[in-house]
């Protein structure tokens, strides 16, 4: 942002970078605290024997045995940035438009504070966004039963069925650190097996 005739100004960028912090499962408001409360625990052969001779010692040696000393670690998420282009003219303006409108209202705030604000002008929660999203979804696309991530589940199914990109494209567009995580968008939809089976002769039966 600058300043011109005592007006502050803008330019929005080509490529908007979003730091891992503020991507999904990242807690960057700091108001929640994970905590481990596991249904189901699996060890390897060579863990499990270990753990049972942890356990012997200590029995025998009067300590008290609490089964949550003997869960797993947690593999916590790590997260990586995304890079967003911002080349879609109606939300560039859109974003443009609003920013004017936010800067005239509030001179003084700064390239850190939240691009959106809730009515009691905090930032919003990214359970608050998703209830949002759905909302919109419903009322403006009459969309049931859709979510925040359904959009970006649809980019990723037509980027590979129906592009025919490789998995590689779609994992560099989606940000994944493992592509085994892309591969969960290959599964084809049931529009493609209904016209492969209808090809061959084959009644499709959902």
């Amino acid at each position: 942002m600058s300043t011109d005739s005592g007006q502050r100004s803008f330019k929005l960028t080509e490529i908007l970078a979003l730091p891992s912090a503020y991507i999904k499962c990242a807690d960057a408001l700091k108001r929640s605290k994970s905590t481990y409360q596991p249904r189901r625990i699996s060890f390897g052969v060579h863990d499990f024997h270990h753990l049972v001779q942890r356990i012997e010692i200590m029995a025998k040696a009067g300590a008290e045995i609490k089964p949550k000393d003997f869960y797993p670690e947690v593999k916590k998420h790590r997260g990586r940035s995304r890079d967003l282009p911002m080349d879609d003219i109606a939300l560039r303006k859109a974003i443009e438009n609003y920013l004017a409108i936010r800067l005239a209202a509030q001179p003084s705030v700064n390239k850190t504070d939240p691009l959106f604000l809730t009515q009691k002008g905090g930032p919003y929660s990214p359970n608050t966004l998703q209830e949002h999203f759905a909302l919109m979804q419903r009322q403006w696309t009459g969309i049931e039963r859709a979510s925040s991530h359904s959009g970006r589940r649809t980019l990723m199914t037509n980027i590979i069925h129906e592009q025919k990109k490789s998995v590689k494209v779609a994992q560099k567009i989606a940000g994944h650190v493992s592509p085994s995580t892309t591969l969960i968008y290959e599964e084809p939809p049931e529009e493609s097996l209904k016209e492969a089976l209808q090809d061959v002769g084959y009644e499709y039966v959902g």
